[in-house]
């Protein structure tokens, strides 16, 4: 079993990963925006940003979808992912 540092103490499977999205660029659509406070109003958002968080990760588990915002982008968490 691989595990991905997201930032913060914050960790998740990598068989558990949906998707890893940039933050900047997925927020302009009206659709993203709406899912991230859908999933906000649900309880199912962790930050594991210290700062501006730049990317999110969505994680499906258990029968659980969990959202983490991330302060390191998604770059940096490919890289890491690759390196497992």
């Amino acid at each position: 079993m691989k595990y991905l540092h997201l930032g913060k103490g914050a960790v998740a499977r990598t068989d558990e990963i949906v998707g890893v999205f940039d933050l900047d660029i997925t927020s302009q659509s009206h659709l993203t925006r709406k899912y991230l406070s859908a999933c906000e109003k649900a309880g199912q958002v962790e930050n594991a940003a210290e700062d501006i968080p730049r990317s999110f990760v969505v994680i499906e588990g258990g029968g659980k979808r969990k959202l983490v915002l991330s302060q390191m982008n998604t770059a940096t968490l490919l890289k890491r992912s690759v390196e497992l």
